[in-house]
């Protein structure tokens, strides 16, 4: 195994616990090597500092694996899986078949997750490193889970143009048991909702927002309820499941409101009940703002880069001119309910967000709730950059 030393700053930020080695004058120093070769780091006295996966063309270019020693073996991955495993006894999965195994730096294997869909497991790797160890991963996964399929999620770097060009190439593939069913019904808090494992960037549920979906459905009984970049509509099932009186849904992709009325059929909730609307989401808040359009709760959840033919969306700006376009549409007293997974704005900057959104309308927003992911997304204290999910629920007055 080759030895490479690390700088002052890294060796700091070791001790601290943090698993990422970051590319600087060191590791420029390093030794040549392969993605997913295991590396020894030391200090300049040579001391040992940590076992490492290479991954010497990326910024990250060292994953810590282990302080100790070690050999990437099966044997070794089924004992951090199984902690992974053992760790979910503080997530509440009642009714739940939807959720994640492994997360990541969160579980001790950094650049891996695993999802749960039903009987079948997601795996996502965001380094080329473990593509050398995919063969022991899969095997593990197959040994600690007892899945009937695994999937691996592909994570290209241009998500944004592949959406763009409109492929209908699959960005994830079997690569162990059988296949799963197309769609495949899933449950989240005894509420159905269908997925693809094949297609898209992703499956059609996001499982991060589990405990966020369970925290709205406390709040909707007999309210008229706005779901802004919708989806395929799980916010909206929650809602209309939980007693909302009406439910209007927006998103830019038919494909995906088709899915949502789907997931309320499934889960015995008329959609005609209910209001769909395509298109981009401000052209539709002006509408509905000249039509003086009032709802008593407003949720949003954009991803964090979206392009239509009209606009544009970006989580840093984009966020205060939605909170100004949505607030002259919701009631005094009404709930803005807002969140963001964008990985580089912390909490505070989203508030600064919500607060410019708000000035520009005149609005007081006072925040009585903030979350971000449930148990099954477990981060260390030693890794800020795991806690990306921010979920904000404020009244407007």
């Amino acid at each position: 195994m080759k030895k490479c030393q690390v700088g002052p700053e890294t060796l700091r930020m070791l001790q601290l616990g943090h698993p990422w080695i970051i590319a600087d004058r060191y590791t420029k120093q390093w030794p040549t090597g392969e993605a997913g070769e295991l590396i020894a780091l030391v200090d300049e006295n040579q001391n040992h500092l940590a076992t490492a996966l290479y991954d010497p063309a990326d910024r990250i270019v060292a994953r810590i694996l282990d302080p100790g020693k070690i050999q990437l073996t099966k044997g070794w991955l089924e004992g951090k899986l199984s902690q992974a495993k053992q760790l979910r006894q503080y997530a509440n999965l009642d009714q739940t078949d939807a959720f994640r195994w492994l997360n990541g730096e969160g579980d001790g294997l950094p650049g891996v997750t695993v999802d749960c869909y039903g009987d079948y497991l997601m795996l996502q790797l965001y380094t080329p490193a473990w593509d050398a160890h995919l063969g022991i991963l899969t095997a593990a996964l197959q040994k600690v889970f007892q899945p009937q399929g695994i999937y691996r999620k592909l994570r290209p770097q241009e998500t944004r143009a592949l959406e763009a060009r409109k492929r209908t190439k699959e960005y994830s593939h079997l690569i162990a048991g059988s296949a799963a069913a197309v769609p495949l019904q899933v449950k989240e808090l005894g509420l159905n909702y269908l997925v693809d494992l094949r297609e898209g960037l992703n499956t059609g549920l996001f499982p991060d927002q589990r405990r966020n979906r369970q925290e709205i459905m406390s709040r909707v009984s007999g309210k008229r309820v706005l779901n802004l970049f919708a989806f395929t509509g799980a916010f909206s099932v929650a809602a209309a499941a939980a007693g909302a009186k009406k439910v209007t849904s927006i998103d830019v992709s038919k494909k995906y409101l088709d899915i949502a009325r789907e997931n309320f059929s499934i889960n015995r909730i008329n959609p005609k009940r209910h209001e769909f609307i395509v298109g981009d989401v401000f052209a539709e808040l002006e509408k509905m703002q000249i039509q003086q359009r009032y709802f008593d709760i407003i949720l949003f959840d954009p991803p964090s880069f979206s392009t239509t033919k009209k606009s544009r969306f970006s989580t840093h700006g984009g966020t205060s001119k939605l909170v100004a376009a949505t607030l002259p549409l919701l009631e005094s007293g009404g709930l803005l309910i807002s969140s963001s997974n964008h990985q580089k704005v912390s909490l505070d900057d989203y508030l600064k967000e919500l607060r410019r959104g708000a000035l520009q309308t005149g609005d007081t927003l006072k925040t009585i709730f903030t979350s971000g992911q449930p148990e099954d997304f477990p981060c260390s204290v030693s890794f800020p950059e795991g806690r990306y999910l921010k979920f904000v629920i404020s009244v407007k007055q």
